[in-house]
């Protein structure tokens, strides 16, 4: 089923996830300002000059990609949360570090050239 927004996506998550995901895309919308919501392969996601961030809910964890790969600092700060590409994943059962992801938000923007 195609999402034609990011309120539909979450709509059509379990409800306790629908909170979690909320506060990722305000966690993003407050370090980019000017950041566009869209739905890139049918994930919510944001763009500036080309989308920069996408998130989904999965079985067990919430997923954050692409991977940041020009921060250094940042790469090592996250490096709990990442798998094996580099993506960022934040288990259901975690409190969100919503602080961080606004960062990883704000490198990823710079990293596409966004802002």
């Amino acid at each position: 089923m195609p999402f034609p927004s990011h309120e539909a996506y979450f709509a059509a998550q379990p409800a306790h996830l629908r909170a979690r995901l909320e506060q990722i895309q305000q966690a993003v919308e407050r370090q980019v300002p000017g950041a566009t919501r869209t739905i890139r392969y049918n994930l919510p996601a944001f763009r500036q000059a080309r989308s920069f961030f996408y998130f989904a809910a999965f079985k067990r964890h919430i997923g954050v990609f692409p991977p940041v790969t020009q921060d250094l600092e940042l790469i090592r700060e996250t490096e709990a949360f990442r798998g094996p590409k580099g993506n960022l994943s934040f288990a259901h059962d975690q409190e969100l570090p919503l602080p961080l992801i606004g960062r990883v938000a704000q490198a990823l923007a710079l990293q596409y050239g966004g802002r």
